[in-house]
């Protein structure tokens, strides 16, 4: 018998645009090792057109990456998702990664987690397919969206929704449930360069490769949102796995129905239902959970 014996087990999705900074990876691997996870699959989205025209199969190329560093013992299904944003909110991006929520969500058998790391294009997508999925025991937890309140340049518009603002109100209007975590959220779960070279760096092949790709990340793109990169990293993605892990870590308000302007701002909606909107996430227990899992994977190999 092992500690984990008795925990539930969640069905989960995760919906990833791996290839797009240096947090996805975290999450990704984070979701692997825990065991309360039945992972279904994951999925690699794309990520605009901003860097780049092949944006999906990049972050397919970053997934097939982690898993062959981790050595992965398990099959994982890897489908791909759309490689381009929705045109309107009418028209779905069929992919094999919208076609495995839509099976995912009809199996029924326990509530179905998907968790989107970029835009929303494929839970869109699987909508506007298959509509009838929308009544059936899926929950969404996304990573996007400006902060509530006034706006601030630094976070406007918010990348994971303007990548794919069309597919954040077909989600957002659905009536699913939604747990949204906007960028004032995410941006606070911040880890140190110090910190993963003690705890990160050497687990192995994978932990060196998490560490070096931050700082390499780091040193090409911050200068460009800031005037220097500094020595840490937000872990922005990671927050889902926690909030699917174990829902009291986060503190989550009930925000009216809203959807999205052509500009990324809120506005009433008459339509879907209130979203779990998270305000914070216990980080310590995020990221002293993920350091422990990493530490044991890397023993056992």
């Amino acid at each position: 018998m092992t500690l984990f014996d008795s925990v539930h087990r969640r069905r989960v999705i995760i919906d990833t645009d791996a290839k797009n900074e240096a947090d996805d990876q975290f999450a990704i691997v984070h979701a692997l090792l825990t065991p309360s996870f039945d992972i279904r699959g994951i999925i690699p989205a794309h990520f605009g057109r901003e860097r780049t025209s092949t944006s999906m199969e990049e972050s397919r190329a970053e997934v097939d990456l982690l898993l062959q560093l981790m050595e992965w013992p398990h099959p994982v299904t890897i489908a791909d998702g759309a490689p381009d944003a929705m045109p309107d909110e009418l028209t779905p991006v069929d992919s094999p990664g919208a076609r495995l929520i839509i099976d995912e969500a009809h199996k029924g058998d326990s509530p179905l987690w998907v968790a989107f790391l970029g835009p929303l294009t494929d839970m869109a997508s699987a909508i506007l397919l298959d509509p009838t999925i929308v009544n059936r025991d899926v929950i969404v937890v996304w990573i996007g969206g400006a902060p509530y309140g006034d706006r601030h340049p630094a976070y406007w518009p918010e990348f994971n929704l303007r990548n794919d603002i069309h597919a954040a109100n077909v989600v957002f209007e659905s009536g699913m449930t939604v747990y949204q975590v906007p960028m004032s959220t995410y941006v606070m779960v911040a880890v140190g360069y110090a910190e993963l070279v003690e705890k990160v760096a050497p687990c192995g092949a994978i932990g060196a490769y998490l560490v070096e790709q931050t700082m390499t990340w780091n040193s090409k793109f911050s200068s460009n949102i800031y005037s220097d990169p500094f020595e840490a990293r937000s872990s922005g993605d990671s927050p889902a796995i926690a909030i699917m892990m174990y829902p009291a870590n986060a503190a989550i308000r009930l925000q009216p129905p809203v959807r999205f302007a052509a500009d990324g701002g809120y506005e009433p909606s008459e339509r879907g239902r209130p979203i779990h909107v998270v305000e914070s996430c216990d980080t310590r227990h995020l990221l002293e959970d993920m350091f422990a899992k990493l530490k044991a994977f890397a023993a056992q190999r």
